[in-house]
């Protein structure tokens, strides 16, 4: 048995009967053969049905993708390529590639089932024709009268262009090798600055593709009141070790260090940046990556050398890159693995963090599976990524596998490639064992994956192919990511249905017929309201049973908890400050460097929390595969395809129904995803809320004995304030759940009844004649549909 059988069985929830399937010796060859009698053999009763349709998804997938009249040889090399889009390392998937097994370099090019060049640019032309046919309708449109069915369709035509970036976070410890990384798998060798000596990048840096020809980097600075209050805690207490970071901070900025702060903030001082006194974005353009990244080096790297740097008082980079494919609509970000201790960069990171639908750990190999830093970001960062944030699947990437052996200058290229691919495999299976061990990992992220890169190699090559750096795979991963086949289709389709409507209202009559299929689709649409509601208050009924549970456990535990966080293990002469930090900051402050974030309102409220995690994973999967309340909304359906066979006549106006239909269901995912973010956090903030009286009283706080009084403050309102500080909380969560289903509800209806409205009960002459058009993206949409394109989610 190999290891992408291993991997389906793992993904489809039959991993259970691994050891099975290897004693049947089921290979990829006969897991796509097998017949009724063997699935009947092989999986239990009462699980049959749901093996059946995951074999039969993957086996569209092979056929849609398989090149036709193959030879023997080819139909082999053809299976390797499948096998390999479809597996890699992962955690259910910790085998071996053995010698035998065709590695990345061995694959022809033609026989690449993903996006092409050929295909994206079939894609990009399309999407330009059509777009360019759309504008024209819009200009069109606004010559004619202003009516209510006018002012819809240029809003519609408008909708169109909305596009949603993917957001991949990269994280990993100072000289990791992110940015030779991440120069590598875009192709741009000496883009971001990397880390030759001991500079080191400093500030979050997000790369996305340019709409110019030139490179071009937004820097955007923290407001100078931000500044202003790290220098007066400076100068106060400049003697605290506490300090330390931001007397780093004062040497890279300053030649000598400012008297005090009013000097440190004279305007000579910021000359060469006036943006940042102005809280305006500084935007460099250059027409060269070395250019760039030399023009940055100032604004994002940490250095002991060198000039004056300004990297202290940046918030974000965003480095925009021109023609580049990779990046059409994906944005690499590269972030410090634990927040800020600066409010605005804080606050910015934890918005980009619940934001990544992707994250790649970066781990130099060499130290992969024992990097506590790496496993301490992931774990620190689980609740942000996962039930609050959107994340699908983690990459863990192993860096500079070419140093893996210390003699390869001493042996020919075949030998130091087969030995370093070898010593690639083993750190590949020492991460998944490492990533086994990781319970809470596991439970919320189950697509790991695990790559071993050299970003030396793949541009020099020496001793390695190009394909055997694995940076083609983590391109091929971009490419999927952007999804240029779904994107084109989606607007392509969303045209189709706008001049369907269009042509449709030019057409008088058929009234009789018109009112029929409202009443027929009215009537549908109450129903499937009907069933989307019962759903929803479903899971709202089970969430409230999980937060009554969680509210008794921390009724009971809450005092020990809080005397724990103030006393256990604490130095009283370090624990004052910081302690007078977490109360002036609403109950949680960032400590220096890579210490863990100090949280009293998490911990409050961390059984709430570990009550509802589960439920809020099944309500909220990330999982592209899986929708929100059990798949609830995608299965909406106001069954047009069965009006359109009964009323030929009013085709065209249920075509559009039909396109909007599934337009709006993606919105509403959409909605769903990003106020999942504000519910999962409602608790802690509810219980800052609570605990707010007494912070604000222990930071009046002062003098001789204050550190005392600050904690007996904060324990004393715990236990007065329990018995509904988690109840109230409670019906924060409960009240932001029934908040979403009415917005859920209500932008179906009204949505959907708007354009039910005006394509079957409006009549508009002044609308133009747009049957050219029309056939023209109708033949689009139809190439466009006859196409099975592989678009494969690389995992």
């Amino acid at each position: 048995m190999d290891n992408f059988v291993c991997r389906n069985l793992t993904e489809w929830g039959f991993g259970d009967l691994i050891v099975k399937f290897k004693e049947k010796k089921i290979d990829t060859e006969s897991l796509l053969a097998l017949g009724v009698k063997e699935i009947k053999d092989l999986i239990p009763r009462g699980r049959v049905r749901k093996f059946k349709k995951n074999l039969k998804e993957l086996k569209v997938q092979f056929q849609a993708c398989k090149p036709r009249g193959q030879s023997q040889q080819e139909h082999q090399i053809y299976f390797d390529h499948f096998q390999l889009l479809h597996s890699g390392s992962t955690a259910s998937n910790p085998g071996k590639r053995t010698s035998a097994q065709p590695g990345p370099s061995h694959l022809p090019p033609k026989r690449q089932c993903n996006s092409t060049v050929e295909t994206i640019a079939e894609h990009s032309k399309t999407m330009s024709e059509v777009m360019k046919i759309m504008s024209s309708v819009c200009d069109t449109l606004e010559l004619q009268d202003e009516t209510t069915l006018n002012g819809f369709l240029k809003n519609k035509i408008d909708d169109l262009k909305t596009d949603k970036r993917k957001l991949i976070g990269v994280f990993g410890r100072s000289g990791a090798g992110k940015s030779s990384l991440i120069n590598a798998v875009l192709g741009e060798q000496g883009l971001l600055p990397t880390g030759r000596g001991k500079a080191c990048t400093t500030v979050m840096t997000k790369v996305e593709a340019n709409m110019c020809d030139e490179y071009e980097a937004n820097i955007e600075f923290i407001i100078k009141e931000e500044w202003e209050d790290e220098l007066w805690s400076y100068y106060r207490h400049k003697d605290d070790q506490r300090n330390d970071d931001v007397s780093e901070k004062l040497q890279a900025l300053y030649a000598e260090e400012p008297a005090n702060r009013e000097k440190a903030m004279e305007k000579r001082h910021f000359r060469e940046i006036p943006e940042f006194l102005t809280s305006e974005t500084k935007v460099i353009t250059c027409h060269s990556a070395a250019a760039i990244s030399e023009a940055l080096k100032a604004y994002t790297r940490r250095s002991k050398v060198g000039g004056k740097q300004y990297w202290p008082l940046v918030k974000c980079v965003t480095l925009k890159l021109p023609n580049n494919d990779f990046l059409k609509h994906v944005t690499l970000v590269d972030l410090p693995g634990s927040g800020d201790r600066n409010k605005s960069r804080d606050e910015m990171w934890r918005g980009l963090v619940e934001s990544c639908s992707t994250v790649w750990i970066v781990s130099d190999m060499e130290r992969a599976a024992d990097d506590k830093e790496a496993w301490n970001i992931l774990n620190s960062t689980i609740s942000l990524m996962g039930n609050g944030g959107e994340c699908e699947r983690i990459l863990f990437i192993a860096t500079k596998s070419d140093r893996a052996i210390d003699n390869a200058e001493q042996m020919g290229k075949d030998e130091a490639c087969a030995v370093i691919l070898q010593a690639n495999e083993d750190a590949k299976e020492d991460i998944l064992k490492a990533f086994a061990q990781e319970d809470k990992l596991k439970s919320n992220f189950s697509d790991f994956q695990v790559f071993t890169v050299s970003s030396d190699e793949f541009f020099t090559e020496k001793h390695l192919s190009k394909n055997d750096t694995e940076i083609p795979k983590l391109q091929q991963f971009l490419q999927n990511l952007n999804d240029h086949h779904s994107k084109t289709c989606n607007y392509v389709t969303g045209a189709y249905g706008i001049l369907s409507l269009m042509l449709g209202a030019g057409r008088a009559g058929m009234s009789g017929k018109r009112a029929e299929v409202y009443t027929a689709l009215e009537g549908k649409l109450r129903d499937q309201l009907d069933t989307v509601r019962k759903a929803i208050e479903e899971a709202c009924t089970a969430f409230k049973t999980c937060l009554s549970e969680g509210v008794t456990t921390s009724e009971k535990s809450c005092e020990r908890i809080v005397d724990d966080f103030l006393n256990k293990n604490r130095d009283n002469s370090s624990f004052h400050r910081s302690l007078k930090s977490i109360v002036k900051n609403g109950g949680a402050c960032k400590p220096p460097e890579k210490n863990p974030e100090l949280n009293l309102n998490g911990k409050l409220c961390e059984h709430m929390f570990e009550s509802i995690d589960e439920q809020f994973k099944k309500t909220f999967p990330n999982n592209a595969k899986h929708g929100p309340f059990d798949d609830v909304i995608a299965d909406l359906s106001l069954d047009t395809k069965s009006l359109t066979e009964k009323y030929q006549d009013v085709q065209l106006q249920l075509t559009f129904l039909t396109t909007e239909e599934e337009k709006l269901k993606a919105k509403v995912i959409s909605i769903i995803r990003e106020e999942k973010k504000t519910i999962y956090a409602c608790l802690a903030k509810a219980i800052m809320e609570s605990m707010k009286e007494c912070y604000e009283a222990a930071a009046r706080c002062k003098g001789t004995g204050s550190l005392q009084k600050m904690k007996n403050g904060i324990i004393m309102h715990v236990c007065s304030s329990k018995t509904h500080m988690f109840r109230d909380t409670k019906d924060v969560m409960m009240g932001k759940l029934n908040e979403l289903k009415e917005r859920i509800l209500k932008t179906l209806e009204e949505e959907l009844r708007k354009s039910m409205e005006l394509s079957l009960r409006t009549d508009d002459d002044s609308i133009p004649d747009v049957i050219k058009e029309y056939e023209r993206v109708k033949l689009y949409h139809h190439n466009l549909s006859r196409s099975v394109l592989a678009t494969f989610e690389f995992k």
